[in-house]
């Protein structure tokens, strides 16, 4: 691990996901769907020192807390030791995260091909993030991406590296309006002559 790497803070999650049957018209076409179901802080937020995640994300069948309205149909996968650390210089996108109406983990997940449950891709948790932006450039590459809300010490803990790392860009400066072009009616720049106009004015009757 780098020396940058251990001083960046960092927390440890485990990732839920939930299958679930496709309930309608629907499941003709697709019988199950996989959700994020939770993402589960093992570590404690105040702690920003290294922290040693799990090289593998094995699955692991759970039981849910709450099976209401699962019909004991849906089952729950965790998937074990992600790391979720936090850089400087994406304090932008974590200060989005901390001023939206619920704050929340990202969770970007991928169907694998090769871990088959009844014969069909098993969903693997890939990143967990706390950026607007690492989950807006995952939506903008059309990948999937769910989120929970993060409980609040995690809020806490993201608000005060956002207070301590956040920097606004510099405002431009504001051009006087002297400064811009004329222009005609038409958009046409309008030269302004200073030279004196020579000779007398026009003949008179």
């Amino acid at each position: 691990m780098s020396p940058s790497a251990r001083q960046r803070p960092a927390i440890e999650v485990d990732v839920v996901m939930r299958r679930e049957p496709v309930i309608g018209p629907m499941s003709r076409w697709q019988a199950w769907r996989w959700v994020l179901a939770d993402v589960m802080v093992r570590s404690d937020p105040e702690q920003t020192g290294p922290q040693a995640a799990h090289t593998s994300h094995e699955p692991q069948a759970v039981e849910p807390v709450d099976a209401t309205g699962n019909d004991g149909q849906a089952t729950h996968w965790l998937f074990p030791g992600f790391r979720v650390e936090l850089f400087r210089d994406d304090a932008e996108g974590y200060l989005l995260n901390v001023h939206s109406p619920q704050p929340c983990f990202w969770v970007f997940w991928r169907a694998d091909e090769e871990r088959l449950l009844d014969g069909e891709p098993m969903a693997v948790p890939q990143i967990v993030t706390l950026s607007y932006h690492d989950a807006g450039r995952w939506l903008d590459a059309q990948e999937r991406v769910d989120q929970v809300p993060a409980p609040p010490e995690v809020v806490e803990w993201l608000r005060a590296f956002v207070d301590v790392t956040y920097q606004p860009e510099p405002k431009k400066r504001k051009r006087p309006d002297s400064f811009k072009p004329l222009t005609d009616r038409f958009g046409q720049p309008v030269r302004i002559s200073t030279e004196k106009i020579r000779g007398g004015g026009p003949p008179g009757r």
